[in-house]
């Protein structure tokens, strides 16, 4: 059967700003859900936050659960960064120390490079500075 609109009945003529706006709703929800796992994680290895206060945001973020992440993200956001990068440092000395590496041993890499004209001086300078800090 053909419809008044000239199509058969059955398609699915789907208009093209109803799939941008189903896009845009998967995007958001995608979204969402990555900032309530990372502000979850953020809270759950939190030190300084006794567990009266962890019980409190997690509270907040199943019953408000935008308000909770926007506020928590507000108030949280600055000590957030700073834990991630001390996280971050602490993995990366703890697989140097598995792993077996040694700063004299990568200057001494660093040297031959410079050496055998590889690296220019300032490239040397620069990675013998991000060795040793």
């Amino acid at each position: 059967m053909v419809s008044p609109a000239g199509t058969e009945q059955g398609e699915d003529n789907v208009p093209f700003a109803d799939f941008v706006s189903d896009v845009l709703a998967v995007f958001f929800f995608a979204l969402w859900f990555w900032l309530l796992i990372t502000v979850a994680g953020d809270l759950f290895r939190r030190r300084d936050v006794s567990g009266g206060g962890k019980i409190l945001w997690v509270l907040l973020l199943i019953l408000l659960p935008y308000i909770g992440i926007f506020a928590y993200l507000l108030t949280q956001s600055g000590s957030m960064a700073e834990r991630s990068e001390a996280r971050g440092r602490a993995a990366r000395d703890e697989l140097r120390r598995i792993v077996g590496f040694s700063a004299a041993d990568e200057i001494e890499k660093l040297d031959n490079l410079k050496a055998k004209g590889a690296i220019s001086e300032q490239e040397h300078a620069k990675l013998r500075a991000r060795l040793t800090s």
